[in-house]
């Protein structure tokens, strides 16, 4: 079986060239690279996260909203990935659907909506 530059050296090398990639903006490849890793690693998040990161970055939505979903089944308080499952859902026009995912995210980083009647400084 023949290697290529993508598949070459070990997950850690494979690792920073996909983020060097990521980097570049160069998302199409290091999609290509980290496909590989998760397909390897399946039960880690970082790749996988990133791998949807270039997804959404391209333009290939449903494949950020799939690996964002199996994020979230393995760490279902991952904060950015609930945020950038929301900002998914929204670039396909799911909006009500995006809403919840968004409120989560916020909830998770600590940022909870003032009280009705409140003043907006806290005071």
């Amino acid at each position: 079986m023949e290697s290529t530059y993508y598949e070459y050296g070990t997950a850690a090398e494979r690792w920073d060239r996909a983020q060097m990639f990521f980097d570049a903006k160069e998302y199409v490849t290091a999609a290509r690279i980290l496909a590989g890793l998760v397909a390897e690693v399946p039960e880690q998040v970082a790749p996988r996260l990133l791998l949807a990161r270039t997804y959404y970055h391209s333009a290939r939505l449903g494949k950020a909203e799939t690996e964002l979903r199996a994020v979230l089944e393995r760490d279902p308080v991952e904060q950015y990935a609930r945020l950038m499952l929301g900002r998914t859902l929204e670039r396909q026009g799911r909006g009500a659907e995006a809403a919840t995912h968004l409120r989560m995210a916020a909830a998770l980083a600590g940022e909870f909506p003032a009280p009705a009647g409140a003043p907006a400084d806290g005071a």
